[in-house]
């Protein structure tokens, strides 16, 4: 054992000093920062402001949209009939973003055109359309009831329907939890990919060098193969723990420098902002209610970290050795490095698939194809994240157990498997590998 800690130390130390590890370790977090600063902001600025010329040749909007004043859209009415080409070119309507066209026949057709200079975003479109809508409703009250406006706008109010679980009626479980569930799981594979990486191209270039034969007269090929993964493993675990360090230290300057207006608890209370719409300010509170960022909820309040970066470590962590020790036995069997290669084609396939799993967890969580992912080793990792953050049903805890203790069995099993292959390949030279040397190498003792 000490030999093996005395490889994983020299593994370890020559991983932390390489100018790529701290490269990664730097700017990895910071990418991930750089993104979530981006959502944020794009989340909670003010939108472009915009001025609408309405040509309303009939007069049959009275000059008006709204009862009260939009922040982001002013209109401006024409009483005559504006042409397209001279919105388009004329002098004195360059100064308006887009022109609303009103015809006579929109009471009985419902359809009104807008005519753009720079396309709106969806959220104005959306924004244009309501208002355009909840206009016509108001003329066509006004026209064919008896009631007043005032009545008609406290009438008028959104209805929300919430899609509930009965075993979540709460709603701690929903899409947004399980795309976290799914970026975590991503990011367990992503860190066993490089570093499995890692092992494979470390044992590869000591086999190729012929340092291997100096290293094999003193240390056994398992403390050889065992020592390189462990070192290599933490240096993995370190660079995580930075990763976690860093983007945590940057979550908390965002919520208490950057965004505390749009990251206020009073601010995201979007229930309230719906219920306390009046007949002045409907209009505004609907859309900011609408517009509420809930990537912000999920990052602030909804995941989790204290219950669920366990089970994150222990399952990367497992998952590492299961994947770490298949990369060491191709390293260790393949003759040349296009042979590599091609073996590690299939590995890159298995860990797409895996991704695909969590995806497909995600929309099927309570099928039978996600139990069965939900325990096979392979796709384990990012399967369970994403059920871990949606939320397991009461009671039912024991699986993510059961799945653990599978995967740690499973790559104590793929070890073995391992160590064969490193021990009978490892000293091969110039052949051209084929899978009956690779199960020939695994019988052999």
């Amino acid at each position: 054992m000490k030999k093996t800690w005395m490889i994983a130390m020299r593994e370890f130390k020559e991983r932390i000093s390489a100018r790529s590890f701290i490269l990664f370790s730097v700017l990895g977090p910071l990418l991930v920062l750089g993104l979530v600063y981006m959502l944020f902001a794009l989340g909670g600025q003010t939108k472009q402001h915009w001025k609408v010329l309405v040509a309303d040749h009939q007069g049959l909007f009275d000059s008006k949209i709204m009862a009260g004043e939009d922040a982001a859209i002013t209109y401006y009415f024409a009483n005559g009939i504006i042409e397209l080409d001279e919105f388009k070119d004329g002098k004195k309507y360059q100064e308006y973003d887009a022109m609303l066209e009103v015809n006579g026949k929109v009471l009985t057709n419902k359809t009104g055109f807008l005519f753009y200079r720079n396309k709106p975003s969806m959220r104005m479109q959306t924004r244009i359309q309501y208002q355009y809508e909840r206009r016509l409703e108001e003329i066509l009250v006004v026209q064919l009831t008896e009631m007043s406006l005032k009545k008609f706008r406290s009438v008028k109010q959104p209805i929300g329907v919430t899609f509930s679980d009965v075993n979540d009626p709460e709603g701690q479980a929903n899409d947004m939890t399980g795309w976290a569930g799914f970026f975590f799981g991503a990011l367990i594979f992503l860190f066993i990919f490089l570093f499995g990486m890692t092992i494979l191209r470390s044992v590869s270039r000591e086999k190729s060098n012929r340092i291997v034969e100096v290293l094999l007269a003193s240390v056994t090929p398992n403390q050889l193969m065992l020592g390189k993964i462990i070192g290599i493993g933490f240096a993995a675990f370190l660079q995580f723990v930075i990763w976690i360090a860093v983007i945590g230290l940057g979550l908390y300057l965002m919520r208490e420098h950057l965004f505390p207006d749009v990251l206020d608890a009073a601010n995201m209370n979007v229930k309230q902002l719906i219920l306390d719409a009046n007949d002045v300010s409907y209009q505004e509170k609907y859309f900011a209610a609408r517009e509420y960022n809930e990537f912000v909820n999920l990052v602030y309040d909804r995941i989790q970290f204290a219950n669920t970066i366990g089970f994150f470590f222990l399952f990367f962590v497992a998952g590492y050795f299961f994947y770490g020790a298949i990369f060491a036995a191709i390293g260790a069997t393949m003759g040349s490095e296009s042979d590599g290669q091609q073996f590690v084609i299939p590995i890159v396939i298995l860990l797409c698939l895996s991704l695909y799993a969590g995806y497909f967890t995600m929309n099927s969580p309570d099928s039978g194809m996600s139990t069965l992912l939900h325990y096979l080793p392979f796709t384990s990792p990012v399967v369970v994240m994403v059920k871990l953050y949606q939320g397991y049903e009461p009671g039912h805890m024991y699986e993510i157990y059961l799945s653990l203790i599978i995967l740690i069995l499973s790559a104590f099993g793929v070890m073995a498997i391992a160590s064969r292959l490193y021990r009978n390949g490892i000293l091969q030279f110039g052949h051209r590998v084929r899978l009956k040397h690779i199960f020939k190498w695994m019988k052999r003792s």
